[in-house]
C-alpha cells in the first residue's frame, strides 16, 4: 500500500461566514503572462467547512483539502493564524520600536531663523493698486 500524499493547503482571507459551518476564503495567487512575462494578481473563492463557526470575515485561515462535504465544499478549516484587526508578526518586527530621537550633527539642525529669512526676502507690498 502507498503512503498518502500529503494534503493540499492553501491560505487566505475570510470574506464571508454568513453561512451556518460554511466560510467563503480568498486566496491570491501571481499569474505570469508567458507572451510578455509580467505578473498579474489573481485570487480564487473556496469554501471551507468550518465545523465550530470560529473563522470570522477578515481573518487569515489556513485551509486543507478534504473529500467532498457538498456541492461546493471541497476544503475545511485548519487553523486562524491571524484574526482581523492584529498585525502580523512580520509587520511589528519589520519596525523599530519608537525611542528617542537620534543626534543631530549641527549640519543636520534646523535652521531657526529659516522662516523669517523668506519673510523678509519676500517683496514689500506698496499698498495701492497695481499700475
Amino acid at each position: 500500500m502507498k503512503p498518502r500524499k500529503p494534503r493540499k493547503r492553501k491560505i487566505g482571507v475570510v470574506t464571508s461566514d454568513r453561512m451556518e459551518k460554511t466560510i467563503a476564503v480568498r486566496v491570491d495567487w501571481l499569474y505570469k503572462v508567458p507572451k510578455y512575462g509580467k505578473r498579474v494578481r489573481r485570487h480564487t473563492t473556496y469554501y471551507a467547512h468550518d465545523e465550530g463557526n470560529l473563522a470570522r470575515t477578515g481573518d487569515e485561515v489556513e485551509i486543507v483539502a478534504t473529500r467532498p462535504l457538498s456541492k461546493l465544499k471541497r476544503w475545511r478549516l485548519a487553523r486562524i493564524i491571524r484574526r482581523a484587526g492584529e498585525k502580523a508578526p512580520r509587520e511589528a518586527a519589520a519596525r523599530p520600536e519608537p525611542g528617542p530621537a537620534p543626534d543631530r550633527t549641527a549640519d543636520q539642525a534646523p535652521r531657526e531663523d529659516a522662516s523669517t529669512e523668506i519673510a523678509s526676502s519676500a517683496p514689500e507690498s506698496t499698498g495701492g493698486t497695481a499700475p
